[in-house]
């Protein structure tokens, strides 16, 4: 077996990977957005997993379909990949709800799509998305991630009946657990040890071809499906006044956001690839434009309107601001958790201050800078043909 586990990084995912694993599994591809957290692991794997498992990074906010297309030897397809929180509507971000349906429907369908001529042939290839019981019945406080997962679990059940009719026998399995014990999803830790029967549960029916999973089905969740067919108002109306009594709500939004600064001037390729990598390590990212380069001694040749416009055209960039002095002066503003900025401020006198002002509230990721195309080479370039 040849395996895709697309947000395997940690929780229910890297459970599966590990099962995989232990039953001989021949290759794993691991595609996330964080590195797959080794220490969660049995040390009774570890050698195979560094040995046959492969990581590929991938945001699914900014998802990128070109990855797929080198992972094509695969029979087998797991998608676990997926956020959300207990959160009234009405406190979510329009950042967070924007990139949970990215994350939590649009990309997992598109995924789906990516690798439906594998599922809709003739030969054996396996499938399981994980879905949510949220997609089964109405949860107050997860009303955008409902409609994600209800909208996934209808795509899945169409895709199967379209299966059925065309006569091939492959399947999607839908997984559609409650609360898991043991992964980190809204704020919990990652122990391996409890999710272990359930990913060897989902392993065993994705292999059967079955289409639906409900872990806990006949101990909690056959009830809960009874309650809710029989009056669904009042079902809603429990579940309201539960979340409320059992203090389950959240109050920090589940995304991660970036800042960077710059002039972007004579936009370039090296340009580009900041913005490309900064996305990678957050999940909405704003961009403050310099109004011009005098702050660096340097002459600015494009209309500051002009470079905010061609910054924010760009699909990495999610918001383009205005100029700030100094980028802490952004934080009070947006409260970033990640500020980006390139290797060489490193120890100078502002970025330790920044440091020190920024410790506990935000991370400053220093980017290492690469060769190729620069601002300072176009200007030279220029300046020579004056």
């Amino acid at each position: 077996m040849k395996a895709l586990i697309v947000g395997g990084n940690s929780g229910i995912g890297l459970a599966i990977s590990e099962e995989l694993l232990r039953r001989g599994v021949d290759k794993i591809y691991i595609v996330g957005k964080d590195e797959p957290d080794f220490s969660a692991l049995d040390d009774n794997v570890k050698r195979d997993f560094q040995e046959k498992v492969t990581f590929k990074r991938q945001n699914f906010v900014n998802f990128d379909e070109s990855l797929f297309n080198d992972i094509d030897d695969i029979d087998s397809l797991i998608i676990t990949a997926g956020f959300g929180r207990v959160a009234l509507f009405e406190d979510l971000t329009d950042a967070e709800i924007k990139n949970l349906l990215r994350v939590d429907l649009e990309s997992i369908t598109r995924i789906i799509r990516h690798y439906y001529n594998k599922i809709a042939d003739k030969k054996d290839f396996y499938t399981a998305v994980m879905v949510s019981i949220c997609g089964q019945i109405v949860s107050p406080f997860f009303s955008v991630y409902g409609a994600a997962k209800g909208g996934l679990r209808f795509l899945i059940e169409n895709l199967n009946c379209e299966l059925e009719a065309n006569g091939y026998k492959n399947r999607i399995l839908d997984v559609s657990p409650g609360s898991l014990n043991g992964t980190a999803f809204n704020g919990g830790n990652n122990n391996l040890s409890l999710v272990n029967n359930v990913a060897n549960e989902i392993i065993n029916r994705m292999l059967n071809r079955e289409a639906l999973y409900i872990p806990q089905y006949d101990e909690v969740y056959k009830g809960v499906l009874e309650r809710y067919n029989k009056n669904k108002e009042t079902f809603g109306q429990d579940s309201y006044q539960y979340k409320i009594k059992s203090g389950r709500k959240s109050t920090k939004p589940q995304v991660v956001v970036g800042y960077l600064s710059g002039t972007f001037d004579l936009f370039h390729i090296g340009h580009l690839n900041l913005l490309k990598r900064a996305k990678e390590q957050c999940d909405y990212l704003i961009v403050s434009v310099h109004d011009s380069g005098a702050w660096k001694g340097k002459e600015t040749f494009i209309p500051y309107e002009e470079r905010r416009a061609i910054v924010g055209s760009i699909k990495y960039v999610d918001l383009v601001v205005e100029d700030y002095i100094e980028d802490y002066d952004a934080w009070k503003v947006y409260h970033y958790d990640k500020l980006f900025v390139g290797s060489d401020y490193k120890g100078t006198e502002r970025f330790n201050r920044y440091e020190e002002l920024l410790k506990g509230k935000a991370e400053i990721v220093y980017f290492p800078y690469t060769k190729g195309t620069s601002s300072t080479q176009l200007r030279e370039a220029l300046s020579r043909k004056k």
